[in-house]
């Protein structure tokens, strides 16, 4: 006499666990999908993705014209997705295609096989004398460092050092202009976005190239 098949806990664990991986991919095939015409018919403002690195998992936005956010998981990847609605636009997909060539510098960066970089960027989160300084940053050599003072000379304000300090802490695009070159006149770090281990972290791997 044939009886009933009853899957044990862990037949039931194993089945909803495939269930759940054949939900995720097809979920993710239907995303690309959408992405992809989003960008084709030109209604995908801001395009996202994260990279895991050496200083943790980097949220990367970027716009038509360029990259226009970069920011560190302790910064909470799901507020900067929900500023980016508003400063830009509420029409935001994941769409990893468009940051390609950002990640590939990036992992270049931190593989220690590149000291600048060279994508578009957006700009448009930073304005007036917070751009003026953002501008000056990549200007610090790659393995060097210059004191907050120092950058505020550049700017053309020599007095603005606290100015310069808030421009390098509300940068949109941290490691790609190269805030955390910029230090205090006593050789002491000074605040970062990314938090003082990912500044060391990021000053060490430059030194060391």
């Amino acid at each position: 006499m044939m009886t009933a098949f009853e899957p044990g806990a862990d037949d039931t664990s194993a089945l909803f666990a495939a269930l759940s991986t054949d939900e995720g991919q097809a979920l993710a095939r239907l995303h690309a999908r959408l992405a992809d015409a989003a960008e084709r018919d030109g209604v995908l403002d801001v395009g996202y993705r994260t990279l895991d690195t050496p200083v943790g998992t980097l949220l990367l936005a970027a716009t038509g014209q360029g990259l226009v956010r970069v920011a560190f998981q302790s910064q909470d990847h799901d507020a900067v997705l929900a500023g980016l609605s508003t400063a830009v636009s509420p029409r935001i997909l994941r769409s990893p295609a468009r940051l390609d060539e950002v990640c590939r510098q990036l992992e270049q960066y931190f593989a220690g096989q590149r000291t600048a970089f060279d994508v578009p960027l957006d700009l448009r989160l930073s304005t007036g004398f917070r751009r003026g300084v953002l501008a000056h940053l990549p200007e610090i050599a790659y393995g060097r460092t210059a004191s907050y003072a120092q950058v505020a000379v550049a700017a053309g304000s020599p007095k603005a050092v606290r100015a310069v300090g808030t421009a390098c802490a509300t940068n949109p695009l941290p490691l790609v202009l190269p805030c955390h070159r910029v230090i205090r006149s006593d050789g002491t770090l000074g605040q970062y976005a990314g938090g003082a281990a990912a500044k060391q972290a990021l000053l060490r791997l430059e030194t060391a190239a």
